[in-house]
C-alpha cells in the first residue's frame, strides 16, 4: 500500500471510513473490516464522535487497542451530540477530546479535527485549546473538515508560530468537483494542507453497482437513506453523469470503482481516499482500485465530469 505524508503522519494511500462502525455494524462487523483493512495494507482510519451515536470511536478502539502504534487515528468533534454537548468552545474542545480518547481507548489521537466551522467561535480561541492537547501530548496533528478558503487562511493566520491544520476534509469525487471551483485545492498548496475527500463514492453512486433506470440494490446505504437526503443522490442529472461515466468504464475496460479511486489520487493535494465499507470484501476491492491512471484517462474524466 502506497505511503502519503500527511503532517508528521504517514497514512495509506486508501483509508477507512469508519460512519458504518455502530450503526449498520456491531462490533463482530467492525472487527472483520478493520482486520481485513489491515491485512491489506491500510493503515489510516477515520472516524468522528457522532457516528454510530458515539458508538463508532467504541468499537473502533476495541479493534486497534492491541495494534495502536501501527495505525493512524483520527477523528472529529463539533457537530451535535446533544443539546448540549456541539461546538468549537475551548472548553468544549478539551471535554470531547477526553471522551474521544476514553471512546477509542487510547492515550492519543493522531489526526484531531474540528468537523464543522462554529461561526460563534474566534478560530483562534479554538486553536488555543487544540494547541494545549498538542502540549499536552493527547493530540499528535490537528486538521478540520467544511472549512472554506477564507476560513482556511483565518485559521492559519490565528496560529501563528504555532501548529496550523495539517488537513482540510471536504466533500470531492468526480460527481462533486467544488474543490476546485472553490479554491480550496489550490489553497491547500499555499497553505501546505493535506485534502482528505469524503462522499468519494458519491454514496456509492461511483461504485459501478448503481446503474440509471435499475432499481438501488437493497440494504446499501443510498437505498436506507431518507428520501429528503437521497433525492440529490438520485436526480436525473448524477444518474446522467453516472451512466456517462459508466460507458466511459465500460468501453476503456476499468472499473467504475477504480476511476473514481484513481483519479482523486492522481491529485496531488489528496493524502488518503478515505471510503467506507461494510464488508471485508469492499475493502479488499477499495484497495485494488487505487491504481495509476495515465494521462489521458484523467483529462478524459476530467472533461466528462466537468
Amino acid at each position: 500500500m502506497e505511503q502519503r505524508r500527511l503532517g508528521s503522519l504517514s497514512v495509506s494511500a486508501v483509508g477507512l471510513g469508519c460512519n458504518n462502525f455502530g450503526g449498520r455494524l456491531d462490533q463482530a462487523g467492525t472487527s472483520a473490516v478493520v482486520n481485513a483493512a489491515l491485512e491489506a495494507g491500510v493503515n489510516f482510519f477515520d472516524t468522528a464522535d457522532i457516528y454510530g451515536g458515539e458508538r463508532s470511536e467504541v468499537l473502533l478502539g476495541e479493534c486497534l487497542h492491541a495494534r495502536r502504534s501501527e495505525v493512524v487515528i483520527a477523528t472529529k468533534f463539533g457537530m451535535p451530540l446533544d443539546d448540549v454537548r456541539f461546538g468549537a468552545k475551548p472548553e468544549y474542545v478539551k471535554s470531547a477530546c477526553a471522551a474521544s480518547l476514553k471512546r477509542l481507548n487510547t492515550d492519543y489521537i493522531d489526526l484531531y479535527q474540528l468537523h464543522y466551522p462554529d461561526e460563534t467561535v474566534p478560530i483562534e480561541e479554538t486553536l488555543g485549546a487544540l494547541h494545549e492537547l498538542i502540549e499536552a501530548g493527547y493530540v499528535r496533528e490537528i486538521g478540520c473538515s467544511n472549512l472554506s478558503v477564507a476560513q482556511l487562511r483565518a485559521a492559519k493566520t490565528a496560529a501563528g508560530a504555532k501548529p496550523a491544520f495539517i488537513s482540510v476534509q471536504n466533500q470531492y469525487s468526480l460527481l462533486a468537483r467544488d474543490p476546485e471551483r472553490d479554491g480550496v485545492l489550490e489553497v491547500c498548496d499555499e497553505l501546505n494542507l493535506g485534502f482528505l475527500p469524503f462522499y468519494p463514492l458519491a454514496n456509492g453512486l461511483l461504485t459501478g453497482k448503481v446503474r440509471p433506470g435499475e432499481p438501488i440494490a437493497e440494504g446499501t446505504r443510498l437505498a436506507t437513506m431518507a428520501p429528503e437526503r437521497s433525492a440529490h443522490w438520485r436526480s436525473d442529472e448524477l444518474m446522467t453523469r453516472v451512466g456517462t461515466l459508466i460507458d466511459f468504464a465500460d468501453a476503456i475496460e476499468t472499473p467504475l470503482l477504480t476511476l473514481a479511486f484513481s483519479w482523486l489520487l492522481s491529485h496531488h493535494q489528496v493524502r488518503s481516499v478515505i471510503a467506507g465499507a461494510s464488508t471485508p470484501a469492499q475493502i479488499q476491492a477499495n484497495v485494488a482500485a487505487a491504481v495509476p491512471l495515465s494521462g489521458d484517462v484523467v483529462s478524459e474524466l476530467n472533461e466528462l465530469t466537468r
